[in-house]
């Protein structure tokens, strides 16, 4: 039985070790520069969202976000991070489970993220459970 819940500082070694999951699965592990440590500082400021599945009583994935403003339409919005399911909890409906919490905490807010472009399995997954792909080019600029 899959249980979704809000992650609390007490989780942050469980979120870092997801996170640390997800980058290695995107090949990334090197960016990932937060400790745990911090990621406990992190999980107890209240704009910050983690959900934690939990099956069996162990960590299987997690949904990450903040709200963000829209200077354009004046409204809040969910600006997810992350959405990552261990590798062998995929195709058992967890990453939509965790989407549909999400839906249910934004109450009729837009939800944005970000998805490689490489990353097609993905796209077809929210083009599934009814998300819109937006083609944009991101861009970052380290000063």
């Amino acid at each position: 039985m899959l249980s979704i819940r809000r992650a609390t500082p007490a989780d942050a070694a469980t979120v870092h070790r997801l996170m640390c999951e997800l980058a290695g699965h995107q090949g990334q592990r090197s960016a990932v520069g937060v400790s745990a440590e911090r990621m406990r500082e992190l999980l107890a400021r209240p704009e910050i969202t983690y959900l934690i599945a939990e099956s069996g009583g162990r960590a299987v994935g997690y949904v990450s976000w903040f709200v963000r403003v829209s200077l354009w339409s004046g409204g809040d919005y969910l600006a997810l991070d992350d959405l990552f399911v261990a590798d062998g909890e995929r195709g058992r409906r967890v990453g939509e489970q965790l989407m549909r919490a999400a839906a249910e905490a934004a109450d009729g807010r837009v939800i944005r993220w970000e998805v490689a472009a490489a990353n097609v399995a993905a796209q077809r997954f929210y083009r599934r459970i009814g998300a819109e792909l937006v083609p944009k080019v991101i861009c970052r600029w380290q000063v």
